[in-house]
């Protein structure tokens, strides 16, 4: 994090990335998490027969890996393609989204100590400094 409660969008879209709904998982995201993991699994589950992965009835191996790349349909590849990228743009939206509700929610503080401040006051009720309001229009 690069301030409190402030998280980073490209981290959370490299995370997802590396696999859909790990960027969620950052975000602690849960529910879209599983969902994204949940997705993976399912198309691979139904777009990869059981053949592709017989190379790795012998054991997993980097050539074994290999030859299970190599073996995947090119509509699964598609299709695991587009969902990786989708979840690379949603968790880069939800870090990005969740920053800006926390600059939001965080509202005013004081330009000495830095701490949070209540709307209506005219001091810092942390270290006392006066503060230099503005003239509001409905008076």
């Amino acid at each position: 994090m690069t301030e409190t409660g402030r998280k980073r969008p490209w981290l959370a879209a490299v995370l997802a990335f590396i696999y859909p709904g790990l960027g969620h998982v950052y975000l602690r995201e849960w529910l879209r998490a599983v969902l994204w993991f949940g997705l993976v699994v399912s198309t691979s589950t139904l777009l990869v027969q059981d053949s592709v992965m017989a190379p790795l009835d012998g054991g997993i191996s980097v050539d074994a890996l290999l030859a299970v790349s190599q073996n995947i349909p090119l509509q699964a590849s598609v299709a695991l393609f587009a969902i990786t990228a989708l979840s690379m743009v949603d968790a880069y939206w939800m870090a990005t989204r969740e920053n800006v509700e926390t600059e939001v929610v965080e509202g005013m503080k004081c330009p000495h100590c830095g701490k949070e401040l209540e709307e209506d006051l005219d001091f810092c009720h942390w270290c006392t400094t006066k503060l230099d309001r503005p003239a509001d229009p409905e008076q």
